[in-house]
């Protein structure tokens, strides 16, 4: 089941997010976060942009989330997104259908810009990114220090939808979670048939 995360998954979400931090690069963060941290993270975050999880009995085994690309008021059109799977749950197909329904809310909210940040090589990664429409938009070379070396990182962009002359203001998470068309797109995601 695909469903908006709650504060209470917050110490499922901190589980599934700690080997990146301390094993990977897949975050550059390099001091995990306590269980908390992750809840106020989700807090400040669901107002404004999707933090969705997938469920199945009981146990999250992914989420995604998206966020502010820039704190300029010309950026509020485009955010960027992340997602993170269980290592028990890949390779079912979780991440591509996760992802698709955060990128659907992101077009509901009247977004126009999706970016995936990647460290390299990150094939993975790569990918499920590029199986989701999105296209290489540059690379930061060297651009951050993490388990004794430089990494690069790639930038992965995706148009959600055109953007309108001029554009209306995009819609916080908050008040679309309410809004039929919302109800509808979690409804079909739940029971695709």
């Amino acid at each position: 089941m695909i469903r908006i995360a709650q504060p209470r998954d917050a110490e499922a979400i901190h589980a599934i997010y700690a080997p990146h931090v301390s094993d990977g690069v897949a975050t550059f963060e390099n001091i995990l976060p306590g269980v908390a941290a992750m809840r106020e993270r989700l807090l400040a975050r669901l107002p404004h942009y999707p933090w969705l999880v997938w469920e199945e009995s009981g146990e999250v085994l992914a989420y995604a989330y998206a966020g502010r690309f820039r704190e300029r008021a010309a950026y509020d059109w485009i955010a960027e997104t992340s997602i993170y799977v269980h290592p028990d749950a890949r390779r079912r197909g979780i991440a591509r259908r996760l992802y698709a329904i955060l990128l659907d809310a992101m077009r509901l909210q009247g977004l126009t810009q999706a970016v995936g940040v990647i460290t390299l090589p990150g094939t993975a990664s790569v990918a499920m990114h590029e199986a989701m429409g999105f296209v290489p938009a540059g690379v930061w070379r060297r651009a951050g220090w993490k388990l004794g070396q430089w990494w690069d990182v790639g930038v992965w962009q995706k148009e959600l939808q055109p953007g309108a002359t001029p554009p209306s203001a995009p819609i916080p998470f908050a008040a679309l979670v309410v809004l039929p068309a919302w109800t509808a797109m979690l409804a079909q995601a739940v029971d695709p048939a």
